[in-house]
């Protein structure tokens, strides 16, 4: 871990609350970082804002810190089912990873916070929903599911934060976001902090017409990837993309690894040869029941788990420490997601690897891909010490699924994100 992701602002510079400092102080933060400097001021004073920062930079917490003082400024005036603020996230891995952070930032606050997201606990989130929050995160669809059976209402938000604007839109969850933001006070009566990687013109026009006034806040917008991404890649035949990522992996230390799969598929294909070859791998995709995800999850951030095979479900809304290397395995077919993947290792001022194989199916990405990050990948050649001696009948089965059921209503069902393709 290094400092030199941080500016010269202590935490302690703004006027917060001495129950929100005791959260920054258990957290270990100190110093801002870029986006948390320029955010936080702005959003004390008042102004709604429109970030746009790389992945892994703070974002989380510095809507968080001014979620709470805003809350903490104000005395309530609410009813037990009119939640204060709401923080819309595109999945669920994000939602409950905003959760976690709110947890220990808001610990000594006293405001209680609420997670709803689809596929598990429907009975236990609509509870939690019905005894009241402060704070409600959650993801648009079953957050939806609960407010048209009059479980919670909107009419006392006084915040209101959009995370991942971007991915909301590749998510198809705009008219669900614009339904809910359409039922709060107008925007000159609350608080509106929207967070994308990348400020598009749609995610623009969102922001204008739902927010008051929003103020730009852009951090290091000519630079796309994190600096202290090492990307490489190899241009590869389909049939050397098994041997060589195995070769790869044996002649490095894949103490947390992440391999992105454009196919399911394919996924379970490649974890059959990991495992078929001495490489220990579990699959992270949109089929793994919720319950199973999050226990994967657990053992891959806790290091007993080395390598995580994963479609695109896995691609935002994941702050796992450490993660050493990231391999493109299937170049994606959108250049926004080659960002969002790699984004996944060298976060919060640390390095790390990302690597991609340039196949026979995939290289038509490559040249989109380049153009938008404003660099050549550097290409590294495949040597036949590189190459496993991979046997075809070494792979193993792919793991059985259980069907996953997210309740007996057909409107659960919105609770699940909806996946662009695949």
């Amino acid at each position: 871990m290094t400092n030199k992701h941080l500016t010269d602002t202590s935490f302690s510079d703004f006027n917060f609350a001495g129950k929100i400092m005791q959260g920054i102080k258990d957290a270990g933060f100190s110093q801002c970082t870029p986006i948390q400097a320029e955010a936080i001021p702005l959003a004390l004073a008042g102004q709604d804002i429109a970030g746009q920062a790389q992945t892994g930079t703070g974002k989380t917490a510095a809507f968080l810190l001014a979620t709470f003082q805003r809350l903490l400024e104000n005395q309530p005036n609410h009813k037990p089912n009119q939640p204060r603020a709401i923080i819309l996230a595109p999945t669920r891995e994000l939602a409950i990873q905003i959760h976690k952070d709110a947890e220990v930032l808001g610990r000594h606050t006293g405001l209680k916070l609420g997670l709803v997201f689809g596929g598990t606990g429907y009975d236990q989130q609509r509870k939690q929903l019905e005894e009241g929050v402060d704070i409600l995160i959650g993801t648009p669809g079953r957050l939806i599911d609960y407010f048209k059976q009059n479980i919670f209402n909107l009419k006392a938000i006084e915040v209101v934060v959009m995370d991942e604007a971007d991915r909301m839109f590749d998510l198809g969850f705009i008219k669900d976001i614009r339904f809910l933001l359409r039922r709060m006070p107008p925007p000159q009566k609350r608080l509106g902090l929207l967070f994308s990687a990348t400020l598009s013109f749609r995610v623009t026009e969102l922001a204008y017409e739902h927010m008051n006034n929003p103020q730009a806040v852009k951090i290091e917008t000519d630079k796309v990837t994190a600096d202290k991404v090492k990307q490489t890649c190899y241009m590869t035949a389909n049939e050397e993309k098994i041997p060589l990522l195995i070769g790869l992996l044996k002649h490095m230390d894949p103490r947390r690894t992440i391999i992105f799969i454009n196919t399911k598929r394919e996924a379970d294909r490649v974890w059959g040869f990991l495992e078929g070859n001495g490489l220990h791998a579990a699959i992270l995709s949109g089929d793994v029941p919720q319950k199973k995800r999050m226990q994967l999850l657990e053992q891959f951030q806790n290091g007993d788990l080395p390598v995580m095979v994963a479609t695109d479900v896995a691609a935002r809304g994941l702050h796992i420490p450490n993660v050493s290397h990231v391999f493109n395995y299937d170049l994606p077919e959108d250049a926004e997601d080659y960002v969002h993947r790699i984004g996944r290792t060298a976060r919060a001022g640390a390095s790390g690897d990302a690597i991609s194989f340039v196949c026979e199916r995939y290289a038509f990405s490559l040249p989109d891909i380049e153009t938008y990050i404003g660099h050549k990948l550097p290409t590294n050649p495949i040597t036949s010490d590189l190459l496993a001696d991979v046997a075809p009948n070494s792979r193993k089965p792919a793991p059985e699924r259980k069907t996953r059921h997210s309740g007996n209503s057909s409107k659960r069902g919105r609770g699940t994100a909806p996946r662009r393709r695949r």
